[in-house]
């Protein structure tokens, strides 16, 4: 993983809902050793991965307006696997970009 966030000092910013992942993102994790729930943290601490400062703003101006949150991480091996948190944060669901 190419992104070295301290977890222990973030704190949650958001519900994530019920939490789901298609089985491409589960295997592209389990390949790289790594588990979802470090970045379902992540997300939910308002570590948005790999977007460009638009889209950051976006979320920052969703948070309080419940609106849908997206975060995008790249794994060692060059994969790319998106969160999406519900506008009603219902639900989250961890995904590769062709799952969408």
């Amino acid at each position: 993983m190419t992104d070295s966030t301290d977890l222990t000092t973030l704190q949650p910013r958001f519900d994530l809902g019920n939490v789901v992942a298609t089985s491409g993102a589960l295997e592209a994790l389990d390949r790289a050793g790594l588990a979802p729930a470090l970045f379902l943290a992540r997300h939910q601490c308002g570590d948005w991965g790999n977007l460009g400062e638009d889209d950051r703003a976006e979320n920052e101006f969703s948070l309080g307006r419940y609106l849908r949150l997206f975060s995008a991480y790249d794994l060692d091996d060059g994969t790319t696997i998106w969160i999406i948190t519900e506008a009603d944060r219902s639900s989250t669901t961890i995904l590769l970009p062709d799952d969408y």
